[in-house]
């Protein structure tokens, strides 16, 4: 099983406060901004930053979903989600970048070995870039109207 890596950029006009403090707001923002590969979304405890226990099911493809039960920390100028149910650990990295701000998600997670194992190293990174920077994008179309 070797480690996987995925890692996504993200530009935004608005300060590095307003772009966290919307990707820690799991009651209001992240539901609105969830691309359709996130679904049955659900709350547990908390739901604004740290101590957050929030469930979705990410469907990554027609035949690759993941159950997610993550546990929400904050650290700085970072976001923090551990999955329960597996290795998965996703970070939301917010910094300032000019008038603006710039995200980094860093998704990693023990992966399979074997031939599955090198199609996951190399096509997962692929899909979860696409799928991060769908929910940035419409983050961004958020904190923009």
């Amino acid at each position: 099983m070797g480690q996987v890596t995925a890692t996504t950029n993200f530009t935004f006009n608005a300060a590095p406060e307003a772009v966290s403090a919307a990707l820690a707001d799991y009651t209001t923002v992240r539901p609105a901004i969830l691309p359709e590969q996130y679904r049955d979304y659900r709350v547990d405890a908390g739901g604004t930053g740290a101590g957050t226990v929030v469930h979705w099911i990410l469907q990554a493809t027609d035949k690759r979903q993941r159950d997610v039960l993550a546990d929400v920390t904050v650290n700085g100028d970072t976001i923090t989600e551990t999955d329960r149910n597996s290795t998965m650990v996703t970070t939301y990295r917010v910094t300032a970048a000019g008038s603006g701000s710039q995200v980094v998600v860093t998704t990693t997670w023990k992966g399979a070995g074997g031939i599955g194992g090198f199609f996951e190293k190399t096509f997962a990174p692929k899909g979860l870039n696409r799928i991060y920077t769908a929910l940035l994008t419409n983050l961004q179309q958020r904190l923009d109207s």
